[in-house]
């Protein structure tokens, strides 16, 4: 998959993603801050028809949503976690290993918790309204 967009597409870029990828249930997603991680995560979840308010769990962690059409979602934000010790305290594993769809926003922060089949999708910015996202192996972290 490798998808170059601007913002008027992004329901259509959301739908055609997930359609592609719609198997994997643990999705990580790696770019830098401002380029749309949660703008793509909220567009996806309006495709799959999720009711709840969706934002960024940045001091939350993790939010659940509820999709007609996916069940159980859990959106994640590692940003602010310290190790990986404080990710497994914040109930994130449970959420991993529960086989409902994850989103994961700074996956690099506990990279070793998320499960091998999980979907590496990277957002770059191309331009102001421009961006890129496709599908890779994981970035190596440090």
């Amino acid at each position: 998959m490798d998808i170059i967009f601007e913002a008027g597409q992004l329901e259509y870029v959301a739908k055609a993603v997930w359609k592609e990828a719609k198997k994997h249930s643990v999705w990580a997603f790696h770019a830098p801050m401002g380029a749309g991680k949660t703008t793509f995560i909220h567009a996806l979840c309006n495709e799959l028809k999720v009711e709840d308010t969706v934002s960024s769990p940045t001091f939350a962690i993790i939010n659940e949503y509820r999709s007609p059409l996916a069940g159980t979602m859990y959106h994640m934000d590692w940003y602010r976690l310290k190790d990986e010790e404080e990710a497994i305290q914040a109930g994130v594993e449970d959420a991993l290993l529960s086989g409902n769809v994850c989103l994961v926003e700074w996956p690099e922060k506990a990279a070793s918790l998320l499960p091998v089949d999980t979907l590496h999708l990277f957002i770059e910015v191309l331009d102001a309204n421009t961006r890129r996202i496709y599908s890779g192996a994981e970035v190596a972290v440090a």
